[in-house]
């Protein structure tokens, strides 16, 4: 009997050992690890669990509906890849009007979502829209004078434009799978302003294309520092109001009061993202009014062929924070979300097309994901129900 409550006895105190263990170390853990462990993985609906900055409206412009809304439809296939791929929105406008739009079980044409990298385009326009306002002299101002308090930044003839083509050559660890890369701390920390002073140029700039959030988020840091506003602030008198969105929208900060997510967290909804893409297939214009210069949208979706890829390859596929696909003979510019966010523009038809949803194909063809392909035929294909009867 002695040894049965002895055994008992040791039990109990490894499990109250244990549980202390456990309570002492979460206590003592990083405040974006918490974050992490808690949440687990980056949703669409995140700006639920972040404070945000609102991005205001004024005068909203509703999307002229076609006559032929209605017509084109989602063949079976088409149908079975959205839902496979827990698509949450897909929208197409064609010569300015609105012809086709699905959305999912509980969700609406109102219903805003992360758009994450889609945002690096968003700040990539407005640095466009800085230049234009006279906040930002040119292309090629060195960091030293953009941003004089980043001393591990200079000396290796880093500029704007590097920032702009992904091509500062710092040590930012692009990398989502890993709790402690420097991009997890930037999601779900609360201090990007420190976390950004700790990135070191360890290459060449200008030299070499490597995918970095960090690039992104100086590119933030330098509109506000220039501009004297937020980067929600700007993007609303610079995007959002002149393109007449329908919905505010939000960016998520790191904390509250604090400094954008500007390389992922702009939050909107599949009518309002289409005006994005509508802009850039206008070359800067709307409705007689330049937003952003023509020239600077040029080479903003001109791939950066200066520049070599990972395999020493000149660069084809990206710009000034855009994309840029071939597809069937055509340069398509286009915007991508981790999750599956993509805003698509296809001149030669002058169409928008928008996919918003929860998944993304982790194949790839050259520095695509495959899914980018599928749904960029499932636009082209309902235009064509409409235009080639």
């Amino acid at each position: 009997m002695n040894n049965f409550f002895n055994r008992n006895a040791r039990k109990t105190m490894i499990i109250v050992f244990t549980s202390m263990l456990i309570i002492s170390t979460w206590f003592i853990l990083p405040y974006y690890l918490k974050r992490a462990i808690i949440h687990q993985h980056p949703g669409i609906y995140d700006y639920e669990i972040f404070p945000n900055r609102t991005i205001e409206i004024n005068s909203p412009q509703p999307w002229p509906v076609s006559s032929l809304y209605g017509i084109p439809i989602f063949s079976d296939e088409q149908k079975d890849s959205v839902e496979l791929m827990k698509t949450t929105a897909f929208l197409v406008i064609s010569n300015d009007s609105l012809v086709f739009e699905y959305y999912a079980e509980d969700e609406d044409k109102t219903n805003i979502s992360n758009s994450f990298s889609v945002a690096k385009s968003i700040v990539g326009l407005l640095i466009g829209a800085a230049i234009d306002d006279g906040y930002i002299k040119n292309l090629h101002l060195p960091i030293e004078e953009l941003l004089p308090d980043y001393t591990n930044l200079h000396g290796h003839g880093l500029t704007l434009e590097h920032l702009l083509t992904m091509s500062s050559g710092t040590d930012w660890d692009e990398a989502y799978s890993s709790a402690f890369s420097i991009t997890t701390k930037a999601y779900y920390g609360n201090d990007l302003n420190a976390l950004m002073h700790r990135i070191s140029v360890t290459d060449s700039p200008g030299s070499s294309f490597n995918y970095r959030s960090g690039d992104t988020q100086l590119l933030a840091t330098i509109l506000t520092r220039k501009t004297g506003m937020t980067v929600s602030q700007y993007a609303s008198k610079k995007l959002w109001q002149p393109v007449g969105a329908e919905t505010p929208g939000l960016w998520s900060l790191d904390r509250e009061y604090g400094m954008e997510k500007a390389y992922c967290c702009f939050n909107s909804n599949a009518r309002d993202f289409a005006r994005i893409g509508q802009l850039i297939l206008n070359n800067g214009n709307w409705n007689g009014k330049q937003i952003i210069p023509e020239k600077y949208i040029q080479k903003s979706i001109t791939p950066a062929s200066h520049l070599t890829d990972r395999d020493g390859n000149p660069v084809d596929f990206y710009g000034y924070q855009w994309w840029i696909m071939q597809y069937n003979g055509e340069k398509i510019p286009y915007a991508r979300g981790i999750l599956g966010q993509y805003i698509f523009i296809v001149p030669s038809i002058n169409t928008i097309i928008v996919r918003l949803g929860h998944e993304r194909s982790d194949i790839r063809i050259g520095e695509h994901p495959i899914d980018a392909f599928t749904w960029l035929k499932t636009g082209i294909d309902l235009h064509k129900q409409i235009y080639s009867r």
